[in-house]
């Protein structure tokens, strides 16, 4: 019920892929809402959706300790427990992403051997295969052994969603060289390198869009003001193409071809079609959406929490950490 335009989109997402994906989704929040917005979008109420009712709903204004604290029956909070409790196997919110971060932790519980969770995004390259990159904004300072088990967890995601058999794992720094970067890139280097991954060292901004990792490895402070530049830039490309569109149509030169290549475009780089980020290193399966999130990308978002969720990944992900050494793992562990 977070979402800036809630509760159309969720459920629109929600009709779509109980449709297509074969899957049970449970809509949470004011029954009378919800009942209201479903029938208006599904006039058969055949489909295998099911309403959850929660009373209180977190704005993007509130602040995230009074949420958690004083919203115990906010419809993040009842999801959150249907994924504890076995009744969901995974949780998408368009919410506000701190409350659904802090519900998520406090309620589902870490995985074991998890410092924190993270939060991964994926992003175009030119190689068509996305490169994912961890953390995007939810720890805002990390140490070494964090980046070390963000890195565990983006080779997991990108093994599972993008089928990607042994993913390149780099290290983003400010140069390829390792004396190059900060104390923490530095200090992480080895430590990544002492993994089961295909690591291969430091990597530039740019990289990460040209395909040379797949797998992107940072503390969220950087990895946010990298995910906004690049969403701020993919705004202002499609607003310039759009653009000359516009003037190629009034020349009458090209216009299909230009059309349908734009149109092209757009889909590369419309976050819908990746559907949210998934908060990793949690039990169960979370995915964070954008507030603004569209019902196509709500169900994409529902697509990819299904698959992690079939996968186990937070299961793979413990699994892969008990065979890590000791010096990797959070203090009584």
């Amino acid at each position: 019920m977070g979402g800036d335009h809630a509760p159309k989109p969720e459920v629109e997402g929600a009709i779509r892929a109980a449709k297509t994906l074969g899957i049970e989704v449970l809509l949470v929040g004011p029954e009378d809402v919800l009942s209201r917005e479903l029938a208006a979008q599904d006039r058969s109420r055949s489909l295998p959706i099911r309403i959850v009712h929660a009373s209180e709903r977190v704005t993007m204004q509130d602040s995230v300790a009074r949420a958690v604290r004083t919203k115990r029956d906010s419809s993040i909070r009842v999801a959150s427990r249907l994924v504890r409790d076995g009744q969901a196997q995974g949780l998408v919110s368009a919410g506000n992403t701190g409350a659904v971060m802090a519900t998520a932790k406090m309620v589902q519980g870490v995985v074991r051997g998890v410092d924190r969770p993270a939060l991964a995004s994926a992003f175009p390259t030119l190689t068509g295969t996305p490169a994912v990159m961890i953390d995007v904004g939810a720890n805002v300072d990390c140490n070494p052994r964090m980046l070390a088990q963000f890195a565990l967890m983006g080779d997991i995601y990108s093994r599972v969603v993008f089928h990607i058999e042994r993913p390149r794992v780099g290290l983003l720094s400010i140069g390829e060289e390792e004396h190059k970067g900060n104390e923490l890139t530095r200090n992480a280097a080895p430590l990544l390198r002492s993994l089961p991954l295909n690591f291969i060292g430091n990597v530039e901004g740019r990289d990460l869009y040209t395909g040379a990792a797949d797998v992107v490895v940072c503390d969220g402070f950087i990895g946010n003001v990298a995910l906004k530049v690049s969403e701020g830039m993919a705004d202002v490309i499609m607003h310039l193409l759009e653009a000359s569109l516009k003037a190629t149509l009034k020349r009458k030169v090209g216009y299909v071809l230009s059309r349908n290549a734009y149109k092209d475009f757009r889909k590369r780089v419309d976050y819908s079609e990746y559907g949210g980020a998934p908060l990793l290193g949690v039990r169960g399966v979370v995915i964070i959406c954008h507030g603004r999130s569209n019902g196509y990308a709500i169900y994409n978002a529902i697509r990819v929490a299904a698959e992690l969720a079939q996968a186990g990944i937070d299961r793979r992900l413990e699994n892969e950490l008990r065979a890590m050494p000791s010096t990797l793992l959070p203090v009584g562990k």
